[in-house]
């Protein structure tokens, strides 16, 4: 009769990367804007705080669009061809409405994938459909770089 082991099925080892999630790296405190603002108060801002966009959300943190420069820049080109003032213009009008968004859990080796597939430069997380933050392509480069080459 030989010598029976009782240890069980052992679990997979996970690598270093599977272990890093986008919530460990994502920016939580945002600058955020809302519908209603001035698309020029946007400019001054993102000018002010040197950051090339961000989310915009509703008065309870519902995630209603992202604005960014590009669509700063395509406002101010609109308004000097047709030569009408940007003071009255509103977020709401330019924001991006339809906003592509990643899950918190997901590795981030998998969300940099994501940034090449969709040319996207931040993704929002929601969380129980509130806002909880936002992962931007450098925020992805900062965990690699944690990673320093270990087994990707």
């Amino acid at each position: 009769m030989g010598i029976k082991s009782f240890t069980g099925k052992r679990a997979k080892p996970q690598s270093a990367s599977e272990k890093i999630k986008v919530s460990d790296y994502m920016t939580r405190n945002l600058i955020t804007f809302k519908p209603e603002q001035s698309i020029i108060e946007v400019m001054e801002i993102l000018v002010k705080k040197r950051i090339s966009g961000g989310p915009v959300v509703n008065d309870i943190n519902e995630l209603v669009g992202i604005i960014s420069e590009g669509d700063c820049l395509k406002e101010l080109s609109d308004a000097r061809y047709h030569n009408h003032p940007m003071e009255d213009v509103k977020v709401e009008l330019h924001m991006i409405k339809n906003v592509e968004t990643i899950d918190g859990e997901m590795n981030v080796l998998d969300a940099a994938n994501k940034f090449l597939e969709s040319k996207h430069r931040r993704f929002p997380i929601l969380e129980n459909g509130k806002l909880a933050g936002q992962i931007s392509q450098s925020d992805i480069l900062r965990a690699a770089l944690k990673l320093k080459g270990q087994t990707w």
